[in-house]
């Protein structure tokens, strides 16, 4: 029961660092210098960061909560 646990604690974390990368990487081509006044400033740094970590939240939770909703099914028959 408790490596059932640790092994989706490892997927959780995998899937969301794979899910960052992505989210990172697309968000290299918006253009953030037309939004914000001084974009290579801390502030506009940790702005992008932290859109990147909203952005990677709202993904991963919604995969990882579909998969984990796909694997209950099988507690329907």
């Amino acid at each position: 029961m408790l490596e059932q646990f640790g092994q989706q604690a490892i997927l959780h974390i995998l899937f969301n660092l794979f899910v960052l990368v992505i989210v990172w990487w697309s968000l290299q081509a918006f253009k953030f210098d037309v939004l914000i006044r001084h974009p290579q400033s801390g502030r506009g740094i940790m702005l992008f960061i932290l859109v990147v970590i909203a952005i990677t939240h709202l993904v991963s939770s919604f995969f990882l909560e579909y998969l984990n909703q796909a694997l209950n099914l099988r507690h329907m028959f």
